[in-house]
């Protein structure tokens, strides 16, 4: 009986390290991947300019050179700027060519995809006088101001939806 025990207990022994022996070999594992996530620049904006004197003449064209620079653009802007004026009709400007007016929001331009660049916000860079006014007096302490702003380009398919987007983010 004792050999029968013996032979049982050894049976069992053989077939258990053969069964864990198998089950090791079926097993596999792989290395550890670790995926580190980062934080893009984000944007970058400024808004310059050189120009300080604004003496107002029948006739004068007046140097004025706002910019809006883009010094990160996050992987695509919108980039806006709002053009907020005081001045008398007999004092011109034009928005340079690079600008489009966003449909439907007065003052507001605006360049989609903007690069990393600077932008002239004024055509020429500068401001003109009519020369045919005989009082300029209705200029005195106007002003003629300039709000730049940027958002991601999918915060919308069009300028109005970004600018409207930008407004919710500003609130």
């Amino acid at each position: 009986m004792k050999k029968a025990i013996i032979l049982i207990v050894a049976t069992l022994l053989i077939c258990t390290t053969a069964i864990c022996g198998t089950f090791a070999w079926l097993n596999a594992k792989t290395q550890k991947l670790d995926n580190v996530f980062t934080v893009g620049e984000g944007i970058g904006l400024t808004l310059t300019e050189t120009t300080e004197d604004y003496v107002v003449e029948p006739g004068a064209t007046i140097a004025k050179d706002p910019k809006v620079t883009v010094t990160s653009n996050g992987g695509g802007c919108w980039v806006f700027v709002k053009v907020e004026s005081t001045l008398p009709d007999f004092v011109k400007y034009d928005i340079d060519s690079a600008w489009t007016a966003v449909p439907g929001v007065a003052g507001v331009y605006y360049i989609q995809n903007a690069a990393e660049t600077a932008y002239p916000v004024l055509a020429g860079n500068q401001v003109t006088v009519d020369s045919d006014v005989s009082d300029v007096s209705a200029a005195n302490n106007a002003t003629l101001s300039f709000t730049a702003y940027a958002i991601q380009d999918d915060a919308g398919t069009t300028a109005a939806e970004a600018w409207a987007a930008m407004l919710v983010e500003l609130a």
